[in-house]
């Protein structure tokens, strides 16, 4: 029988040989914002300042929000950035919506790009169980993706994927996923309408538009863009110091804007 109070020290050595000590609500350590084996900036300067730095590695993050609300615009970004730096980046695209085009446009170098494209049909009747393959597949490539390793960035983009199929994928999925990224040099970010997992140490970016009507841009008759809020979601931190007091959730706007190619 194990005694009433464990040794913390003893405890937190065993939890970190086996590398469990990141799914314990403690506090962790701070991360240098200029290390780029840290972490992986975003490229653009005042949601990387929000961030710390940029994107975790090391860790799933996610990048979530309505239609028009400015998520694929910053998911190019992180792409393009990422290549930039000269990294391997991988994007599962599940419903097959990348368009190339825009991708080159937004500077992303497609020889460092690997595009998995997938299949999910929005409006599948009574046949939701080719979707629910189509998604499961989906996981499963991005599973061999980070058992490759080498990649500086992989993305899940499930976009569009009805919600009734992501809430069928069984939760052990994201825990498994975790796993593999975890202590690697990669960041992996999932990309959906709605918030999916995150690791312990990732980070949630959920995007919206700041006004349904005031928030669209105009140029005369012409579309411009939109001017998106992005608010910031990091995980409860508490420390084991029982002398501190606990952290509660990091919750900033960031205001951003996306225009229109």
């Amino acid at each position: 029988m194990l005694p009433a109070r464990v040794d913390r020290t003893v405890l937190m050595s065993a939890l970190r040989a086996r590398r469990l000590d990141r799914t314990l609500t403690s506090a962790l350590p701070g991360i240098d914002p200029h290390d780029e084996q840290a972490v992986g900036p975003i490229g653009l300067p005042a949601l990387d300042a929000r961030l710390g730095g940029g994107l975790p590695r090391g860790q799933l993050s996610e990048v979530v929000g309505p239609r028009s609300s400015g998520r694929t615009s910053l998911l190019l970004q992180i792409v393009a950035t990422a290549t930039t730096r000269g990294e391997l980046v991988a994007v599962v695209d599940a419903l097959d919506m990348l368009d190339v085009a825009s991708a080159a446009a937004a500077g992303v170098d497609l020889a460092k790009l690997l595009w998995i494209r997938g299949h999910v049909v929005t409006s599948p009747g009574l046949c939701r169980d080719l979707n629910q393959r189509a998604m499961e597949q989906a996981v499963k490539a991005l599973g061999l993706v980070l058992q490759a390793g080498n990649f500086g960035l992989v993305v899940l983009d499930t976009g569009e994927a009805p919600a009734h199929v992501m809430k069928r994928l069984p939760f052990t999925t994201w825990f498994r996923l975790q796993r593999m990224v975890e202590g690697s040099q990669t960041a992996s970010v999932l990309v959906g309408s709605e918030p999916m997992a995150r690791s312990s140490a990732g980070l949630t970016i959920q995007l919206g538009r700041k006004n349904s009507v005031l928030g669209m841009r105009f140029h005369g008759r012409l579309f411009d863009g939109l001017d998106v809020e992005a608010r910031i979601v990091r995980a409860r931190a508490i420390s084991l110091d029982p002398g501190s007091a606990p952290r509660a959730v990091e919750n900033v706007r960031v205001p951003l804007s996306t225009s229109c190619a």
